[in-house]
């Protein structure tokens, strides 16, 4: 049985100093890469947004981030610019070990679409390929770490297990945003859905 470690976005702006910080989201290297060397294959998920994208605040005339707006696939929580292609706000944190990276998958990229999930953009039907990765390697299970919790490693995990990969989070690899009651909400879909919370 091949176990995939997914670690999700570990980049310098979601870390403290970042532009969509997740408080302490830095303390979380350690022992990731503690992770990394014992994993059998290690995927990073990487936001990588243009700068025109769709979930930005800044491109909403009179909106601020974190409020909501409806798109065409949903509800969409703003955001304020963050991870923007070649930016160093998108670079990988220094001390995440990077080079034992096996594949990096970049999510965001359409800019009339987020992406929180390393599987699918939120329209929930376009892949990023990851699934298709995973079957080839004959990967059965599933471990995610990362940031933030209670978004893009939720979406993640919750996508997993649609693929009935066997799914578990490492909560302690892990730091959340927590944006009105996001973190538990999180939490019990996650548990819900049959996701070990480790």
């Amino acid at each position: 049985m091949t176990e995939a470690l997914i670690v999700v976005d570990v980049q310098n702006d979601f870390c403290p100093g970042g532009a969509l910080a997740v408080n302490d989201g830095h303390l979380i290297i350690p022992l990731v890469n503690t992770m990394i060397s014992d994993a059998d294959l290690v995927i990073f998920s990487q936001d990588w947004h243009p700068l025109d994208h769709s979930s930005f605040s800044a491109n909403h005339i009179g909106k601020n981030a974190f409020e909501q707006i409806d798109m065409h696939y949903g509800p969409q929580t703003l955001w304020p610019t963050h991870c923007v292609q070649g930016s160093r706000g998108a670079e990988f944190h220094a001390d995440i070990n990077l080079n034992a990276a096996d594949v990096i998958i970049r999510k965001g990229m359409n800019k009339d679409i987020d992406s929180y999930s390393a599987f699918y953009e939120n329209d929930q039907t376009t892949p990023t390929g990851l699934t298709g990765l995973l079957k080839e390697k004959n990967v059965s299970s599933v471990k995610f770490v990362g940031l933030a919790l209670d978004f893009c490693v939720a979406f993640s995990a919750l996508d997993a297990v649609k693929h009935d990969f066997d799914v578990s989070v490492v909560m302690d690899a892990c730091k959340a945003i927590d944006n009105q009651g996001s973190l538990d909400s999180a939490i019990t879909r996650m548990r819900n859905a049959g996701v070990q919370l480790i």
